[in-house]
This record gives C-alpha cells, structure tokens and sequence, in this order.
C-alpha cells in the first residue's frame, strides 16, 4: 500500500479459514479503562492488538486519520510508526474511539495501525493493528520477532520523533490479559506492543493468547 513497506514472510498456516480475519479488542472483552480510571495511567504509547482475531465487523464510521488529541489532553498526538526490524512503516495512523459495546474500534484495513484517542491526559496512547487476515500476513504478523534492543520510532503532530528499543516480550492467554500492566501506571515515555499469538481456534474464530512487547526510550 501506498507510504507503507512491510517484510512478511509468509509461512505455513499463516492464512486464515475463509472469513476468519484478525480482530482486535472486542472479542477479547478487554475493555479501555474508564476516564477517570485513565487520567492516572501515565502510558505514553502503546501498540495494542489484544483481540481473539474473528471476522471483522462493519467499518467504524469515526474512524479517521490521526491529527491531534482529544480536547484537554497535553501531549502531541501519534501520527506515525517505523519498526525497522519487521519492516513496518505506516505513515497516517487512523484514528479510533469506543465502539457501542464499550470496547475499543478497530482499524477495517490490516494494513494499517491505529491510534486510540480515548487516553486520559496524561494517560496511554494506543495503537492497534492486525496480526493477519485471510489472506495471509498483515501488519503486526512479525511483531512476535522483535528483539531486546530493536528500535520502534513514532512520529508526533509535533513534529518530534519518540525513539525507542524493546526491553522483553510477554505471551499470555486472552482471558489472563494483563490490562493494567499494559495500560496501567508507569513513565509516560514507555512503549507496549501487542498483538495476538498462540493457537487458532476455528470454533471462536480467535488466536488463544497476546503476545505483549515492552520498550522503552532510546
């Protein structure tokens, strides 16, 4: 896709049964913290994909390219990320709320990342893509590649860049997502990755498990 380079392998298993594509928060039942609850978790980024990966639903009708932050918030908003080593490189995140049921939008292309604008200020700031569809690998699949030290940059409305390296990887079942680890208190300049992982259970149309990356600044 145009203003995007990607390396995917693609390996044996990584196409999904017709209609199976990747889901992200949702079908988890992972919900955003509350806006009060989120005004005291001082995450600055978070790249999230936290969902049993079914079929993707009707496209958000908010969904749009990220350009600033909600009202009140203090910091520059996400417009970009650059993951050398997997070969990611989006540059015109889309723009994500709160869905009816309560949890998190999702982006309909799986080709590109996502920001959560619904954040407290200060709180985090989350990014969400997919692992892949049914028609193979999509822009989070290398992410369970990532090593200690592989750098990740974002890009800001302000024209800054957060630079930082990934320190470990966390794999854990859906139902075991660990909300306030990832979502929770911490330095503002952290950084957390997630994607999903694990088996695929053709009955839920849904990966088992989350696979989280931690990062901090560089």
């Amino acid at each position: 896709m145009p203003g995007a380079e990607r390396r995917r392998d693609r390996r044996p298993g990584a196409a999904l049964l017709p209609g199976a594509v990747a889901r992200l928060l949702p079908a988890a039942g992972v919900r955003p913290p509350s806006s009060a609850v989120a005004r005291l978790l001082p995450v600055a980024v978070l790249l999230v994909l936290v969902s049993a990966c079914g079929a993707a639903g009707p496209a958000p009708r908010d969904a749009a390219p990220a350009t600033s932050l909600p009202s009140g918030a203090g910091v520059a908003a996400p417009t970009s990320v650059r993951i050398p080593a997997i070969g990611v490189d989006e540059h015109a995140l889309v723009r994500l709320g709160v869905a009816a049921d309560g949890t998190a939008q999702v982006p309909q292309d799986h080709d590109r990342v996502g920001w959560f604008d619904r954040g407290g200020a200060p709180g985090p700031t989350v990014l969400m893509g997919h692992v892949d569809s049914r028609d193979g690998p999509a822009v989070f699949y290398d992410l369970r590649d990532l090593q200690p030290g592989d750098v990740i940059e974002v890009g800001r409305d302000d024209g800054t860049v957060g630079r930082y390296v990934v320190e470990r990887t966390r794999q854990m079942p859906k139902d075991d997502f660990p909300t306030f680890d990832v979502f929770g208190a911490a330095a503002p300049e952290l950084l957390r990755l997630v994607t999903c992982a694990g088996g695929f259970d053709r009955g839920e149309r849904s990966y088992t498990d989350n696979l989280v990356v931690h990062a901090r600044p560089a």
